[in-house]
C-alpha cells in the first residue's frame, strides 16, 4: 500500500468521527445554559401581552361589529402567544381570564360575580351590544391580563417554567382549541391552535435550537416538521365541524408531543418533578401513565406501599367494616360491573334504594369532587362519609372496626402495612383509597388508536371521536383525554353543571334533587351535579345521576334537545351552551359508537 492510501484511509476516519460528533457532541451542561437565551422568549411574550392589553383599547372603541370582531380575534391570538408561560405563573387569572363565561361563586365571600374575561367578551362582540357594559368588561378583562403580565415581567423564566408550561399549553391545543371550549362562539380554536403551535416554535428556536442541533440534528428536524405539517393540517381543515380531530391527535399533535418529551431529555438542562399533575416523560397524553396519579391524592396519603395497597384491596371487599356486616365497598362498587352496580340507585344497608346512581370507580382518583354533590374533595374523605352514614356503613371513622380482626391474616396485613394494629380507622380509609388510587385503565380501544399502537376505528366510532370533540360540545364538559370534568391543564377542580335532568325518561318533569345546592343555599347551584367520566360509560348504565335513562342513545337523545331548558324547564341557571345540537340519528349513534370504544375495565394494579 501506499501513502497515499493511508492519507486517505486517515482523513476518512476523521470525516467519519466528525459526523458521529456533529450528532451527539459533549457539550458541558455550563455551556448549554450559558447558550439559553431565555430573555428573548420573555420579551416575546412580554410584548405579546402587551399588543393584547393595547388592542384592548382599540376594540372597547368600537361600534362596528365586524371590525371588533377583526380585533377581538387579534386580541386572543396575542394572549395565546403567552397563554402557557403566563397562566403558569398564575393559574387562577389565566383561567379567568380565558374561562367559561359563566357567574362566578367566590366561595369566602359568598358572592356570585359576573362573568369576565375573553369568553364573556366574545359573547358581546358577537352576540351582544356594544354599549357602556362592553366598557366595563373590557376593563375588567384588561385588569387580568395586566396582572398576568406584570408576573411575567418581573419572574424569571427558568427551563422548569418553561417546559412545564410548554406541557400545559400542548394539552390546552388538545382540550381547549380544537374542542371549541376556548371560543364556544366565534370557533376561533382551530386558528388559535396554529398560534400555540407558532409560539412554541419560536420559542424553542430562541431558546434551544442551537443545544439540540448540536446534540441531535435529527430530532430537531423532526421536530420543526412535525409542527410544520400541524399547522398545515389546521391550515387547510378549518371548518370546525367537518375537522378531524381523531387524525390531527393521532397522526400530527402526538408526533410533536413524542418529539417534545426527547428534546427535554436530550437537552438535559431540568430533570422532571413527581409533584405535578403530569407524568413528563410519557410521550403522549394518552399513555397508562401520562398523569401522576399521587397528584390527586391527598398529600397524607400519597406514595403508597405494595403493602398498603393489598391491604387496602382486602378490605375493599370486607362487610364487616361496616355495623351490620352486610356492606362493603364492593356491595355498590362491583368489579364484574366496571366498578358500578348497574342498578337505578344504589341500595342502603337494609336493600332499600337510596337516591342517586352509583358511578364507576375506575379511574375516580382523578376527580376533585366526589359524590354526585361533589361533597367530598378526596378520595379519603368519600370513603370516610360512607363509614359514618348511618345508612350505609353506619361506623365510626375514629373507633377501628374490631370485628375484621377475627380474620388472624388481618394482623401480619396492618403491621406490614402501617407497622402496627391501628386504634382508628383512619389506616383502613387510606388503605381502601390507595387500593381504589390505582384502579385506572388507559388501555381501552380509544387510547390504543391514539396511540397509534393499532388502527382498529372504524369510520363510524372516528366520525363519533370528531362529534364528541366539535359539533356535539361533548368534550367542553368532559375534557379530554380523560374524559371527565376535571379541568386541564392544572387539574385543581372538577366541574359542576346544571343540565336539567328529568325525573323520568317521559322527559315531562324537572328532576327534584337539588345536588350541589346544599353547600351554599344559592339559586346558581340548584340541580347541580358533578361532571363524571365516560369512560367505560357502556358499561356504567343507568344513566344520569339518578339513574334515570337505561340506553346512551337515550342519554344523547337528551342533550342534542338541549338538556332540561330544551325539554321545556324553567332552568335561569342552566350551564349548557346551546338550545339544541341538531345533531342527526345517524351522528347521534355514532356518538354512542364512540363512547363505547372507551371501554376499559382490565385495570392492572401497578405497585
Amino acid at each position: 500500500m501506499n501513502l497515499r492510501f493511508y492519507n486517505f484511509i486517515f482523513i476518512f476516519s476523521i470525516l467519519i468521527t466528525s459526523c458521529k460528533d456533529n450528532k451527539y457532541k459533549e457539550i458541558s451542561k455550563e455551556e448549554q445554559i450559558e447558550n439559553i437565551n431565555w430573555q428573548d422568549v420573555k420579551s416575546y411574550y412580554e410584548a405579546a401581552l402587551s399588543k393584547s392589553i393595547s388592542l384592548l383599547d382599540t376594540l372597547v372603541q368600537q361600534d362596528n361589529r365586524e371590525n371588533a370582531k377583526e380585533i377581538f380575534e387579534e386580541v386572543r391570538a396575542n394572549f395565546k402567544v403567552a397563554e402557557g408561560y403566563a397562566s403558569y405563573l398564575n393559574p387562577e387569572v389565566g383561567h379567568r381570564a380565558n374561562g367559561p363565561a359563566l357567574p362566578v361563586f367566590l366561595d369566602d365571600s359568598e358572592r356570585v360575580i359576573a362573568p369576565i374575561g375573553l369568553q364573556k367578551i366574545e359573547e358581546t362582540v358577537y352576540e351582544g351590544d356594544l354599549d357602556d357594559n362592553f366598557e366595563g368588561e373590557v376593563y375588567m378583562l384588561k385588569g387580568l391580563l395586566n396582572n398576568l403580565l406584570d408576573n411575567v415581567q418581573k419572574k424569571e423564566l427558568t427551563a422548569q417554567r418553561f417546559f412545564i408550561s410548554t406541557h400545559e399549553q400542548l394539552l390546552r391545543i388538545i382540550s381547549f382549541s380544537i374542542t371549541g371550549f376556548d371560543t364556544p362562539v366565534s370557533q376561533l380554536g382551530l386558528k388559535e391552535a396554529v398560534v400555540s403551535l407558532t409560539s412554541l416554535k419560536t420559542a424553542y428556536e430562541t431558546a434551544l435550537k442551537s443545544i439540540i442541533v448540536k446534540k441531535d440534528s435529527e430530532l430537531n428536524t423532526s421536530f420543526l416538521k412535525h409542527i410544520n405539517t400541524a399547522i398545515s393540517f389546521i391550515n387547510s381543515n378549518k371548518d370546525f365541524e367537518t375537522f378531524d380531530r381523531y387524525t390531527f391527535i393521532r397522526d400530527y399533535m402526538n408526533p410533536i408531543t413524542r418529539d417534545w418529551v426527547k428534546i427535554r431529555e436530550i437537552s438535559d438542562i431540568w430533570k422532571p418533578v413527581d409533584n405535578k399533575v403530569f407524568n413528563f416523560d410519557a410521550p403522549t397524553f394518552f399513555e397508562n401513565n401520562s398523569f401522576n396519579t399521587d397528584y390527586f391524592m391527598p398529600s397524607t396519603n400519597r406514595k403508597a406501599t405494595e403493602a398498603q395497597i393489598k391491604l387496602g384491596e382486602r378490605l375493599f371487599f370486607e362487610p364487616k367494616l361496616s355495623k351490620a356486616g352486610n356492606m362493603a365497598c364492593a356491595t355498590c362498587h362491583v368489579p364484574d360491573k366496571a366498578y358500578a352496580d348497574g342498578l337505578v340507585v344504589n341500595n342502603d344497608n337494609q336493600g332499600n334504594g337510596l337516591k342517586r346512581n352509583t358511578p364507576t370507580l375506575i379511574n375516580s382518583v382523578y376527580q376533585k369532587a366526589l359524590f354526585w354533590d361533589g361533597r367530598s374533595t378526596t378520595l379519603d374523605d368519600q370513603i370516610a362519609s360512607v363509614f359514618a352514614n348511618e345508612v350505609e356503613f353506619n361506623t365510626n371513622v375514629h373507633e377501628f372496626s374490631s370485628e375484621i380482626l377475627q380474620d388472624s391474616t388481618y394482623y401480619d396485613l396492618f403491621k406490614e402495612a402501617y407497622g402496627s394494629i391501628p386504634k382508628r380507622n383512619r389506616e383502613v380509609v387510606k388503605a381502601i383509597a390507595s387500593y381504589i388510587g390505582k384502579l385506572n385503565g388507559f388501555n381501552s380501544k380509544f387510547d390504543k388508536n391514539m396511540r397509534a399502537e393499532e388502527a382498529t376505528f372504524t369510520e363510524e366510532e372516528k366520525q363519533g371521536l370528531n362529534l364528541f370533540m366539535g359539533k356535539a360540545l361533548c368534550a367542553t364538559c368532559h375534557f379530554m383525554p380523560l374524559t371527565n370534568g376535571s379541568v386541564p391543564p392544572f387539574y385543581n377542580e372538577t366541574e359542576k353543571e346544571v343540565i336539567g335532568v328529568p325525573q323520568t325518561a317521559a322527559n315531562t318533569d324537572l328532576d327534584d334533587d337539588t345536588g350541589f345546592y346544599w353547600r351554599w343555599k344559592q339559586p346558581i347551584h340548584y340541580g347541580m351535579f358533578k361532571t363524571p367520566t365516560v369512560r367505560n360509560v357502556e358499561l356504567t348504565g343507568p344513566y344520569m345521576h339518578n339513574g334515570v335513562y337505561e340506553t346512551l342513545e337515550e342519554v344523547v337523545d337528551f342533550y342534542n334537545k338541549g338538556g332540561g331548558a330544551g325539554l321545556g324547564f324553567e332552568l335561569e341557571h342552566q350551564t349548557l351552551p346551546f338550545d339544541n345540537l341538531n345533531l342527526t340519528l345517524q351522528e347521534q349513534q355514532a356518538l354512542v359508537s364512540f363512547m363505547k370504544t372507551l371501554t376499559d375495565v382490565n385495570v392492572e394494579i401497578e405497585y
